[in-house]
């Protein structure tokens, strides 16, 4: 062990799986979409795509020189879908398809739903950039250990000489991760179930051991947030009971996305051998993990390389942190801070980032390599090379960006009352009860995706490509009357993706090439990287919005995106307060807001999912980051004139922090991610917590199901007994760039039914 020869392990906590080329995402829509001649032999394709991306990453991380790999990474769609079927918890109401289905295609129905089953739901994970299909779970879920896939992997690294650590979702997570299922007893929790699930754990580490497993990774991010005292003893019940089963391999338990807190000690109690850190987010002086007992007999896996982001590593500070570190915790481990899934693969590949830009970077490559250039540096000291301080690289800031940031008065951020504003845009607008709408994007052909590589590539003219776009937004905006929505949008055809497109028109911003990301199954965005002062050279949205509003009486509703959200979804430069950087962003959709005025826009919406995202996973600092998310909004939407509507659309929260943040927005209309959830949104909404107007999601757009009228209008209904009827909006949950024609407009036609029904009872006094 590293602590008696004095050598120090290298390590990684988890590895991008999508491919250095999106390879997983084209087979698995390959095999979606059915593009090859059976179903057979498209399932054999995606089973080849995905051995081949297992293996190279097997072979590829043990020739870095660290000293363990980890396995068991890769995921067709996502992990904690397939840590929930690792142990059978198979869903009640998907069981009787399970049969019937090809067990690939039981786990796509699964993660993507059926004409008649919704999927999983979707959540975010912790405060990343990804998000997981979420397990259902209620009394009668039987748990049963299904490891093939598991250990084949394993076997097949071990025939080349490479021996995999397993890393699997910890069992306290697992359940805490997951919901209670429909068919659940009133007040049944998930974790009930943790003394059944337990002896599975057991099971698989008697298999891994008996196949020579040294060492398994379990990880438990769900101690990183607040946990309470029931949850905390869960924790300890587990590894109680998983420490002292008698055949199994070192257990390392890693606590990923920030401190482990009050959970920290309670691991260093039990007999698990090693414990991981994320010490990045969750930063300890050496001293306070001294004062825990039993952390000095426990491996430390330090995670002192950033894991979510893509700065490069100051090595001398890491290295000197790691020297104090190892006096407190001898064996220790060089590792991330978390999984390496939340950034893209290598630098290298980037031939289009400016040279002072790409220098300071760090990939997912990069990092291994720092990580073990850091082992070697604590176990033999670092050489004369090493030594050696690169220059450093400055970036010219904007002093007019900084003079206008440091002028920002209060009275910016401060529109004019809401009940002037709904006048004057009632006024203006003259929409229904019950408006309709969407929140922006549509499907792009691929004739239209094929016209973006070729314009960048060179291959077509710019009047060619704006030719492409304007005949696009005209079918869009077409569809849009025929299906009879009352607010239309221009369908985002000219767009990439949400941050990117803006991203790309402004300084300060540099994108890449294939720096491609997972966010769920086969979604891969490319984050930009937010590397200095911002600002805009020109106008980014309203050209195309100004030309869809000349199709159409119809009001055309201009889609941005807030600066929170410009910032939770790029790789944000770390030598300045993120509210600082959020005000330079803010500034720049102020502006932008102004000249869609300007063109006549009457409805401008600025989209802030991840304005619940950001907020840290534990109350330290919830208060101080909703302060200036909030402000950032508001100095963003404060120029607006009294008449124009001011939009947003955003994930809800049962925070009484959250909620009451949202309704400080001070937003005309709020687009509420609720389709699931409804119920519960809706019983917060009749507390009056949100005074403006509001459209509670009813309609998934993330599923490919499409919901059917009656549905739709009780789920309207069901708003209306909550929402006063002058304030409801009906609308989709979220953008509908990901979903298909055929999915779509049955869709929306069913939307603006249901909406046109509540409206008739509504004016008819009529409510069921």
């Amino acid at each position: 062990m590293a602590g008696v020869t004095g050598d120090f392990g290298s390590s990684i906590l988890g590895y991008p799986r999508i491919g250095p080329r999106r390879e997983l995402k084209r087979a698995l829509e390959a095999y979606w979409h059915g593009q090859t001649t059976s179903a057979g032999s498209s399932r054999v394709s995606l089973e080849a795509v995905a051995r081949s991306l297992q293996e190279d990453t097997w072979s590829e991380l043990h020739a870095t020189g660290l000293t363990q790999v980890p396995g068991n990474t890769f995921s067709f769609y996502d992990h904690v879908l397939d840590d929930a079927l690792l142990f059978g918890a198979v869903p009640t109401r998907f069981r009787s398809l399970q049969d019937q289905q090809h067990p690939l295609d039981f786990y796509f129905t699964l993660a993507r739903g059926s004409a008649d089953l919704p999927p999983l739901e979707l959540v975010r994970y912790f405060d990343s950039n990804y998000h997981y299909r979420q397990p259902e779970i209620d009394e009668s879920t039987v748990f049963s250990l299904h490891a093939e896939t598991l250990v084949d992997e394993f076997d097949r690294a071990m025939a080349r000489g490479i021996e995999l650590r397993p890393v699997v979702l910890g069992p306290v997570s697992l359940l805490l991760m997951s919901k209670a299922a429909p068919a659940a007893a009133e007040g049944f929790s998930p974790l009930d179930r943790l003394d059944d699930l337990l002896p599975q754990y057991g099971a698989l580490f008697e298999v891994l051991a008996k196949r020579g497993a040294t060492c398994i990774q379990l990880d438990e991010p769900a101690f990183t947030g607040e946990r309470t005292d029931a949850e905390l003893a869960a924790l300890n019940v587990a590894y109680t009971t998983l420490s002292t089963t008698a055949l199994r391999p070192r257990l390392l338990v890693t606590g990923q996305y920030g401190s482990l807190g009050p959970a920290l000690p309670i691991l260093a109690a039990t007999k698990i051998e090693a414990i991981g850190l994320d010490l990045v987010a969750g930063r300890m002086k050496p001293e306070e993990l001294a004062e825990i007992p039993g952390m000095k007999r426990k491996r430390l896996y330090a995670g002192v390389i950033n894991g979510r982001n893509v700065w490069r590593a100051d090595r001398h500070v890491v290295l000197d942190y790691l020297e104090r570190l190892r006096h407190v915790c001898p064996d220790l481990v060089v590792s991330t801070s978390s999984t390496l899934l939340h950034v893209p693969y290598d630098v290298l590949s980037e031939y289009a980032v400016e040279g002072n830009v790409a220098d300071r970077l760090a990939f997912a490559k990069q990092k291994v390599a720092e990580v073990v250039a850091l082992a070697k540096a604590l176990t033999d000291g670092p050489s004369d090379k090493w030594r050696q301080r690169p220059t450093e690289v400055h970036f010219k800031q904007k002093h007019a960006v900084r003079h206008r940031t440091y002028n920002i008065t209060d009275d910016m951020r401060v529109r004019a009352p809401y009940a002037e504003r709904k006048v004057a845009q009632r006024a203006r607008l003259d929409l229904p009860l019950v408006p309709s709408t969407t929140l922006g994007s549509f499907p792009q052909s691929t004739a239209m995706r094929q016209a973006r590589y070729e314009l960048g590539e060179g291959r077509i003219s710019e009047e060619d490509y704006r030719g492409q776009v304007e005949s696009e937004i005209e079918e869009v905006v077409r569809l849009q009357e025929d299906i009879g929505l009352d607010v239309l949008v221009n369908g985002e055809i000219e767009r990439n993706d949400m941050v990117q497109f803006f991203a790309e028109a402004l300084d300060g911003f540099a994108v890449t090439t294939n720096g491609w990301v997972q966010a769920y199954g086969s979604r891969c965005v490319r984050p930009p990287i937010l590397y200095g002062d911002v600002a805009r050279p020109k106008p980014m949205s309203v050209e195309w919005t100004a030309f869809a509003q000349t199709l159409t009486d119809k009001p055309v509703k201009a889609i941005l995106t807030g600066p929170v959200t410009m910032l939770a979804r790029s790789f944000v430069r770390q030598d300045q307060p993120l509210f600082e950087t959020a005000d330079q962003v803010a500034l720049v959709v102020r502006d932008e807001i102004a000249d869609l005025e300007k063109a006549g826009i009457a409805i401008v919406q600025v989209d802030e999912p991840a304005l619940r995202e950001l907020l840290p996973l534990r109350e330290k600092g919830r208060d101080e980051y909703l302060r200036w998310s909030v402000a950032a909004f508001r100095l963003a939407t404060g120029g607006a004139a009294p008449e124009t509507q001011i939009h947003t659309h955003l994930a809800y929260s049962t925070r009484a922090a959250v909620i009451d943040a949202i309704e400080q927005l001070d937003c005309d209309v709020t687009a509420i991610v609720a389709t699931r959830s409804i119920a519960w949104v809706l019983d917060a909404l009749a507390e009056n917590v949100l005074s403006h107007g509001v459209g509670p999601g009813i309609y998934e757009s993330r599923s490919a199901r499409i919901p059917d009228i009656d549905e739709l209008d009780e789920l309207l209904t069901l708003a209306s007994k909550t929402i006063d009827i002058e304030r409801l909006w009906a609308n989709p949950d979220g953008g509908l760039k990901t979903r298909r024609y055929w999915q779509v407009e049955p869709s929306l036609r069913n939307l603006v039914a249901a909406a046109r029904r509540v409206r008739r009872r509504a004016e008819q006094g009529i409510f069921k």
